[in-house]
């Protein structure tokens, strides 16, 4: 590493520019997932509060697998990340080829997993209205993990290398495939048969197929990823490479559904309050959710920064880098706090017209402005760790955060103190305030000197 590099990985001005280089397609790309779902709310809301219930507990279910296997997948990026470091390009082709095998069992392994609950949705005692009619939708939003998890395995490839603006374009173009199909399929036009919330569904399936086809002729075709192709052969699978990768994705995968299993739990409990307050809670989620992506994009810039430094063994560059994603996306968050604050009572309104889920979404939005900040600086400190390869410990405190502390605060609050859903958001709150600040203090304890040196930095 020349004396220039490293000089340049120390300027907080050279790595904000470095880090937002990285992180805004990532965040758009990130956002499109999110908007999947959101043109799903918006558009099955316009049929009235049950489909919109019945999006909510569908999509509490699914998210759970798939934030899973997403972060199964991101096992790929530090290792692809480091492998460039070093300029090993035999490793980071292998490194592909073995995640998008993993990927694509895992993808079907999540789908299997989730049609076989669907005997078991009349147990969760949610409102009968929505059991009736959210098997359809659930079932075909298992089967379109599969080409996800494709897509994820060439996009964090992509990422790894800090090429991220393609993957942006192919999910922006799929939320349009999807928003389209959602209008012929979900209202019945030009002729297409009207099948409701089973229409959101099959919009969804075919915008996912489309990403995976998409993002792997990409990375095939372009001269960017020529070095690496003479090296790809799918006949070539190394025990110790799969365990690697396995080994890394898998307690990031457990992160992801700590955090996002606690919200799932807020939707299954504000079911038990009434239908009501469960569409509500998908309208304040679907908005808060959006700004965790863009939370998120500055996060895995914070991995590919770190780990990158990581494999360029520059030690000095590498708390600049964390430090400087966190100020980031303070500053990002803030933002996104004052929209909610002043914009809690229009922006329920882009979902439904419903009088009383309008007002009590207001108010969950006014709880989610509070925890913008936590949840940025958690989710960059999950990355900046990540980077690190450090994945473990991050494991623990957000099963701590999440399962341990935030839920059952939530209930404590908003059933044996009758606050109701704005109690369980409460509890949410907490859990993501207490994780922002054990990874902080884990990430800074982790970075010294000595301890990287350990790491075989």
């Amino acid at each position: 590493m020349t004396s220039t590099t490293a000089h340049a990985s120390t300027s907080w001005k050279w790595q904000a520019r470095r880090i937002l280089q990285i992180a805004l397609p990532v965040m758009l790309s990130y956002l499109g997932h999110v908007l999947v779902g959101t043109a799903d709310s918006m558009m099955v809301g316009q049929l009235g509060k049950v489909p919109l219930a019945a999006v909510s507990l569908a999509n509490s279910i699914v998210v759970l697998p798939m934030m899973f296997g997403l972060g199964l997948s991101y096992g790929l990026t530090p290792l692809v990340a480091a492998a460039d470091g070093r300029g090993n390009r035999r490793r980071i082709a292998n490194l592909l080829q073995h995640s998008l095998l993993i990927n694509v069992l895992a993808g079907a392994a999540l789908a299997g997993l989730i049609v076989l609950l669907l005997p078991f949705l009349d147990d969760m005692e949610q409102p009968p209205a929505v059991v009736d009619i959210v098997g359809a939708y659930l079932a075909i939003a298992a089967g379109s993990l599969i080409p996800l998890m494709a897509f994820q395995a060439f996009k964090q490839f992509a990422e790894g290398l800090g090429y991220t603006r393609q993957a942006m374009y192919i999910t922006l173009l799929a939320n349009g495939v999807n928003v389209f199909f959602n209008w012929l399929l979900i209202y019945g036009n030009w002729g297409f048969p009207a099948l409701g919330l089973a229409g959101a569904g099959w919009a969804t399936l075919l915008s996912r197929i489309l990403m995976a086809i998409g993002m792997a002729w990409y990375c095939y075709k372009s001269p960017l990823f020529e070095r690496y192709r003479d090296y790809f052969h799918f006949s070539r699978f190394k025990k110790k490479m799969s365990v690697k990768l396995i080994k890394l994705g898998i307690p990031m995968g457990l992160q992801f559904t700590f955090e996002v299993g606690a919200f799932s739990g807020a939707v299954i409990m504000a079911g038990w309050i009434s239908d009501t307050a469960q569409a509500a809670h998908q309208i304040a989620i679907n908005l808060a959710s959006m700004s965790y992506m863009i939370a998120s994009g500055i996060s895995a810039a914070a991995t590919v920064q770190v780990g990158n430094l990581l494999g360029r063994k520059d030690v000095a560059g590498l708390r600049t880098a964390a430090v400087t994603s966190a100020v980031l996306v303070l500053v990002l968050q803030t933002l996104f706090a004052l929209l909610f604050l002043f914009g809690r009572h229009l922006l329920p309104t882009l979902y439904i017209d419903n009088t009383n889920v309008i007002d009590i979404a207001a108010g969950l939005l006014v709880i989610a402005a509070f925890f913008q900040l936590s949840d940025g600086l958690q989710v960059v400190g999950l990355g900046a760790l990540r980077g690190m390869e450090d994945v473990r410990v991050p494991t623990w405190i957000t099963l701590f955060a999440y399962w341990i502390l935030a839920l059952p605060l939530g209930y404590l609050l908003g059933f044996t103190f009758d606050l109701g859903i704005v109690g369980v958001w409460w509890g949410l709150l907490t859990g993501l305030t207490v994780a922002a600040i054990l990874l902080a203090v884990r990430f800074w304890w982790l970075s010294d000197k000595s301890r990287i040196q350990q790491l075989g930095a």
